[in-house]
């Protein structure tokens, strides 16, 4: 049976998309099984997914927005899924972005949906990867996945994106202190945003400093000669911002000449079975009957009456026992 959202949603329709991005999120067990056919009956899409990530006042949303429009304005569709932390104590989340990309928001031929990580690492949602494909079905050239906030576990965006974009601000001094080698080395590309006023030489010289810093790693097999580097860029007056679309359009160019495109989605396609196999592993310890278990286990671990790995074995030969 054909999803009835699924013509409507192949059409380019706004509403559809989002009620097929709410369909995917949702956790009911019979969301999750028309979720999945959905999925299956999506065409492969042809979008340029492209993951952003970047240090909190970085003006990650202010980029999206200039760059966002910069886009729109050649006569492109982009999409924005943005994510937004969930809180520990609530697990709610404010989903704010869609109000600091107002004039984006507004555009016909852009589209803005914030999710909650729901404490879910790497930055993105549990369901970014269902949520990219929705896009790309709904007619959009351009994916921009905007990542929660620079980390160690950001990187888990650089494994469902073809572009993987660092946003910096200009700082002076230690600014290389802060962001983790494992993020420098997924990036394909790192902007020093507000290179603007003030600001624009010490962007110029933190341009320097990781640009000599990304001379230091190892080469990629998927990146041509001066790949990846740095650049700088002013969201607030768009300099910069036309070299670094031109940048990004060459290196997925040279990519797909050279079978690096084709071969790095195949990567991607077999991450997110792994992604999904290892999700379902888990739900199996949040049924009902194996949190009793657990709950029964961890009691008697607490007391010292059963070593943690020996309740550890107990508990995966209990997932196997058929039942």
């Amino acid at each position: 049976m054909t999803d009835d959202l699924l013509t409507p949603l192949l059409q380019g329709d706004r509403r559809a998309l989002s009620r097929a991005i709410t369909l995917v999120e949702s956790t009911r067990p019979d969301h999750r099984d028309r979720a999945q056919a959905l999925i299956a009956a999506l065409p492969d899409g042809g979008a340029l997914r492209i993951g952003l990530s970047g240090t909190p006042g970085v003006g990650k949303s202010t980029f999206i927005e200039a760059f966002g429009t910069r886009l729109t304005a050649q006569g492109l569709r982009v999409a924005v899924l943005a994510v937004d932390p969930s809180s520990t104590r609530s697990g709610g989340s404010i989903l704010g972005d869609k109000t600091r990309m107002e004039l984006l928001s507004r555009n016909p031929r852009a589209f803005i949906r914030p999710s909650p990580s729901s404490a879910h690492l790497g930055g993105v949602a549990r369901r970014t990867r269902e949520a990219i494909r929705l896009c790309e079905a709904a007619g959009h050239d351009i994916v921009l996945i905007e990542t929660v906030g620079v980390g160690q576990s950001e990187t888990l965006v650089a494994q469902m994106s073809d572009l993987f974009i660092l946003l910096l601000a200009p700082a002076g001094g230690d600014e290389l202190q802060g962001v983790k080698r494992g993020i420098m080395e997924m990036a394909d590309l790192i902007l020093v945003n507000k290179a603007d006023g003030d600001l624009l030489a010490p962007a110029r010289r933190t341009v320097a400093d990781y640009a000599g810093a990304l001379r230091l790693l190892r080469k990629r097999a998927q990146d041509p000669e001066g790949f990846p580097k740095a650049m700088p860029v002013s969201a607030t007056t768009g300099a910069g911002l036309e070299e670094a679309w031109t940048q990004m359009h060459d290196l997925t160019a040279w990519r797909r000449d050279h079978g690096h495109f084709d071969r790095i989605r195949a990567e991607q396609a077999r991450d997110w079975f792994m992604a999904e196999l290892r999700g379902g592993l888990l739900a199996q310890l949040d049924a009902p009957a194996a949190r009793r278990r657990i709950a029964d286990l961890g009691t008697r671990v607490a007391q010292g009456g059963l070593p943690p790995v020996e309740a550890a074995r107990q508990m995966l030969d209990w997932l196997r026992a058929p039942r």
